[in-house]
């Protein structure tokens, strides 16, 4: 929740090539107080059933910047497993990766007394992200 001298975040994920909420993937939350500040790892959690993060850590006082870091190379590798007793292996696969982007990176500002609500769209090969209400 945010206040009067902090932000808040929250996010969740679509797994766009299923049409359904990712589970399970890992997201980790950094902060920094300004642009040339080094960043404080805060903490992390995963996503739901309903493909949300319900408990991230909140933020600090005079956060200026946040970073949500997504694990998304386990996510699909379990996906990949599950699937390959009745489907072909996924293109890239042949490079031991089953994903194009292994984790997905998102950066943006913050101003005090403000949510930021940063949903993911995730496919194996591309991803979108914007800011949420």
């Amino acid at each position: 929740m945010s206040t009067s001298t902090t932000a808040s975040v929250s996010t969740h994920i679509l797994d766009t090539s299923l049409g359904r909420p990712a589970e399970a993937v890992a997201v980790h939350l950094s902060a920094r107080a300004g642009a040339e500040a080094d960043w404080q790892r805060l903490g992390g959690s995963a996503t739901d059933a309903d493909g949300r993060c319900k408990d991230l850590p909140a933020l600090p006082e005079g956060t200026t910047h946040v970073r949500l870091d997504f694990d998304t190379e386990t996510y699909f590798a379990k996906k990949q497993a599950a699937a390959q007793q009745d489907a072909p292996a996924l293109r890239d696969s042949e490079n031991g990766r089953p994903v194009f982007f292994p984790e997905v990176t998102i950066t943006f500002a913050v101003v005090p007394g403000e949510h930021y609500h940063v949903p993911l769209l995730l496919n194996p090969f591309g991803y979108s992200v914007y800011r949420g209400s």
